[in-house]
């Protein structure tokens, strides 16, 4: 059985694990990566200052490590190669490709200088290749990062980090230099449904209250009317709830940033200054409503109030970018799927040996570890589905390298990413760092050339 996995971060190892753990049947992988790194949002997405969270990487090391595993980096689908040559020269293809998009908030203003995807900042923080030249001014003090997910708060704990903070991260090394010089003082986190309903979890959330230089700041209103109720307790909106009220009953801090939880507030436009860059932002004061299901909906009071910023981070949420040949759910902007077995997204009905994980799947949801079940999850349709797949001929495993290699393309092999990872270690040294990453797909494939 020889199985071809879309993207290398958790949720196609945690696949390609499950796929090689299989004793009935001998399954060969080869995961494709367009970039010559593997991880995924592990590498570049994961806040850098969270160091605990990308030691998950061990385990799928031990997965690369496997004989019949190959990684095939700086390969790019529908582009590099097809989706029908994938299927000639495999039995199954699984979608592991995430999602890289950004949502965006479709208010008047959205396109100014310095309103800048959180996607972006994130990506130009880490290191990733696609946002190494992005523009992100530092040279304004306060910040409006809209979203109540782990998103936003990673992107505005970076912020107000301190330099020394940073320093001993895998931070990308143009993004530390700028932080050194930032005069952003103030972040406000901008939720449009109240404390109850915000998405990230505790563990962050009691972090912003640890550190070095930042007042997590809550105005005690914003939060009456919020009471745990008692099939909620010691749930993750209890849990947070009790911490937001802990930072709304400190007295006035005095470290030099601070940092703003402000809930029901919806943008409503972004307002510029005479050279085009943000100046402020509008917003809208809103009341929940419960609706039959449970959940609670935001809707506008026609209460407005003007916040004065100098930038701001939207961050409420991903999508899938589309991909050619790769049916495409344009309302829920994930690949069409019905649990994880892809389907055209016209009349619904299942595409043969094509299937999907992660956020590519779901859309944006859960954290790193809780793609393992759901990938073993979607394997388990793939064995169900496999029957006598095996027995269709396929060309040589090593045909699909050579057609590559005709087309003029440098892969990258798991031993060559080892090797790359050498050098951002040695690299991330000389500044008492995890890794110094390189962040030109140029620069990589020079240096294994060069080797």
């Amino acid at each position: 059985m020889r199985v071809a996995i879309i993207g290398s971060g958790p949720a196609g190892f945690y696949a390609a694990e499950a796929l090689l753990r299989r004793t009935d049947e001998v399954v060969h992988v080869d995961m494709f990566d367009r970039l010559p790194t593997p991880y995924g949002l592990v590498r570049g997405g994961v806040a850098p200052d969270h160091q605990n969270i990308k030691a998950v990487t061990r385990v799928y090391e031990k997965t690369a490590a496997r004989p019949t595993f190959r990684f095939i980096g700086n390969v790019r689908l529908g582009s590099d190669i097809s989706v029908e040559e994938l299927r000639r020269h495999y039995h199954q293809i699984v979608y592991a490709v995430g999602n890289e998009a950004d949502r965006r908030l479709g208010i008047p203003g959205e396109g100014v200088s310095r309103c800048t995807p959180a996607t972006v900042f994130i990506g130009w923080y880490n290191g990733h290749p696609d946002y190494r030249h992005a523009k992100i001014d530092l040279s304004v003090s306060r910040v409006a990062v809209v979203g109540n997910g782990n998103v936003a708060i990673d992107a505005a704990r970076v912020l107000l980090r301190t330099p020394a903070e940073l320093e001993k991260t895998d931070i990308a090394a143009h993004a530390l230099d700028a932080l050194r010089n930032s005069r952003v003082r103030e972040v406000y986190i901008l939720g449009r449904r109240g404390p109850q309903q915000a998405a990230f979890t505790p563990v962050e959330l009691k972090e912003l209250g640890e550190m070095e230089d930042v007042d997590p700041v809550v105005n005690p209103g914003e939060l009456a009317g919020c009471v745990s109720q008692e099939s909620a307790r010691n749930s993750q909106q209890d849990k947070n709830l009790k911490i937001l009220q802990s930072f709304a009953e400190r007295p006035p801090g005095t470290k030099t940033k601070k940092l703003h939880l402000r809930f029901l507030v919806s943008p409503t436009e972004i307002l510029a200054d005479g050279d085009g860059h943000v100046a402020a932002i509008k917003l809208e004061k809103n009341r929940l409503e419960m609706q039959p299901d449970g959940t609670a909906s935001a809707r506008g009071t026609g209460v407005f109030e003007t916040l004065d910023v100098g930038m701001v981070l939207p961050a409420i949420g991903f999508s899938l970018e589309h991909i050619a040949g790769v049916p495409y759910d344009e309302k829920a902007r994930i690949i069409a799927n019905e649990d994880g077995r892809v389907v055209d997204p016209v009349n619904r009905s299942v595409i043969a040996n094509e299937y999907v994980v992660g956020w590519a799947r779901t859309g944006a949801q859960g954290l790193i570890g809780s793609h393992k079940a759901a990938s073993a999850h979607v394997v388990a349709h793939m064995i169900a589905d496999g029957g006598k797949l095996a027995a269709r001929e396929l060309p040589e495993r090593d045909a699909i390298i050579t057609l590559l290699r005709e087309r003029g393309l440098q892969t990258v092999s798991f031993d060559d990413w080892k090797q790359l990872d050498e050098v951002e270690v040695a690299r991330g040294e000389r500044r008492d760092a995890p890794r110094d990453k390189i962040v030109d797909v140029g620069t990589m494939l020079d240096i294994l050339s060069q080797r």
